[in-house]
C-alpha cells in the first residue's frame, strides 16, 4: 500500500485530543502515563513527573503512529524550563567519524524514561506489519519528545520515520566545532519532516538560547506580524494549528514542487521553503537494534 499522508491540521486535532472541540477528530488517542523520577532527591521526597504517549497500528493506511501529549501539569513545566544540555550519547558514528549528540537536559531526560518501552512497542507492531510506515506526532512539549523518538528510532533500527509536530521546541543543543555534520546528521534521519512553528507561537522559541535547534523548522502564520502583544497570547498562537488555512502556502508549494525536500537542523525553513545547503546526508550504513554508540 503507497503511504497517504494525511492533512497536516488533522495530525494536529488528533495528537491535542482535539484542544479546541472542533468536532474533527478521527481517532481517539488515549494516552499512557509513564511515571519516573528526576533525581534520588525526588525519589525520596515522593516528587514524580510523567511521560504521556500512546502507539498503534492505523490499518487504513498500514501505518504506526507515535504520539506524545502537550505539557500536562506543573512538573513538565518544571521539566520544559530545565534547560541546561547534557549528553545524550558519547557516540554516533557519522560519516566515518564520532559524533556526539547533546539534548535539553530535562526533554532527553523524560524520553529516556521511556524508551525502552517504546522500542518494544513499536517493534511489536513492525513484526506484525513489516510494510508499515511510521509517523511519530507531537505538540509542545509532545513535539521535543517526538522529535528525539524519531533520532532514536532511526538509530536504533535504521528506521527513517515521518515526523510532524507542532508549537515545536527546539530540543537538540548544536555544539560549534560539529555544526555542520549535526546538520546533516539530523537532516538524514527521517523519511519527511515537517515541524511547524506559527511565528507567533512563544513556545517554539524555547529553549530562548543560542545553540539550541531542531530538524527542521517551518514557520506558518505569517499572515499576523510578529509582535510582542501577539507573542505574549499563547492561548491564541499556540493552540491554533487545526485551521487548514495555516499550512495553505505549505501546500501550494508542494503542488508545484519546490516543497517537501528533506531539511537539516539550525536553519529555520520559513513557511517550508528548503534552504539548498541543507542537503540531508546518511553514511548509508543500517542501525540495528542497541547498536554500539553508548548512551549518557
Amino acid at each position: 500500500m503507497a503511504y497517504r499522508r494525511l492533512p497536516f491540521n488533522e495530525y494536529f486535532i488528533n495528537t491535542s485530543e482535539d484542544f479546541n472541540k472542533t468536532g474533527r477528530a478521527t481517532y481517539r488517542v488515549d494516552y499512557r502515563a509513564e511515571k519516573y523520577c528526576a533525581s534520588r532527591v525526588e525519589e525520596k521526597l515522593g516528587l514524580s513527573h510523567e511521560v504521556n504517549y500512546e502507539v498503534h497500528y492505523d490499518c487504513d493506511r498500514d501505518v504506526i503512529q507515535i504520539h506524545f501529549q502537550k505539557t500536562n501539569g506543573k512538573a513538565d513545566w518544571f521539566t520544559n524550563l530545565f534547560e541546561a544540555s547534557s549528553r545524550y550519547y558519547d557516540a554516533i558514528e557519522f560519516e566515518g567519524e564520532p559524533l556526539q549528540l547533546r539534548v535539553h537536559h530535562g526533554w532527553g531526560r523524560m524520553y529516556r524514561a521511556v524508551k525502552k518501552d517504546i522500542r518494544r512497542e513499536w517493534k511489536a507492531l513492525q513484526l506484525l506489519h513489516p510494510d508499515a510506515e511510521t509517523e511519530v506526532i507531537g505538540w509542545s512539549l509532545g513535539s521535543g519528545q517526538a522529535v528525539l523518538c524519531a533520532q532514536d528510532l532511526n538509530y536504533n533500527f535504521g528506521l527513517k520515520p515521518h515526523l510532524f509536530t507542532y508549537g515545536s521546541v527546539k530540543p537538540f543543543k548544536i555544539v560549534p566545532a560539529d555544526r555542520e555534520r549535526m546538520r546533516r546528521y539530523l537532516g538524514s534521519i527521517c523519511a519527511e519532516c515537517w515541524n511547524f512553528a506559527n511565528v507567533n507561537d512563544i513556545i517554539t522559541y524555547m529553549p530562548p538560547f543560542r545553540g539550541y535547534s531542531t530538524i527542521r523548522r517551518i514557520e506558518i502564520g505569517q499572515a499576523d506580524a510578529r509582535t510582542v502583544k501577539h507573542l505574549m497570547n499563547p492561548f491564541r498562537y499556540h493552540t491554533s494549528y487545526d485551521k487548514a488555512a495555516l499550512y495553505r502556502s505549505v501546500r501550494e508549494r508542494m503542488e508545484n514542487g519546490t516543497e517537501g525536500k528533506p531539511a537539516s537542523a539550525e536553519k529555520p525553513a520559513p513557511e517550508g521553503k528548503p534552504d539548498p545547503e541543507n542537503e540531508s546526508v546518511s553514511d548509508g550504513k543500517p542501525k540495528t537494534d542497541e547498536t554500539p554508540g553508548q548512551e549518557a
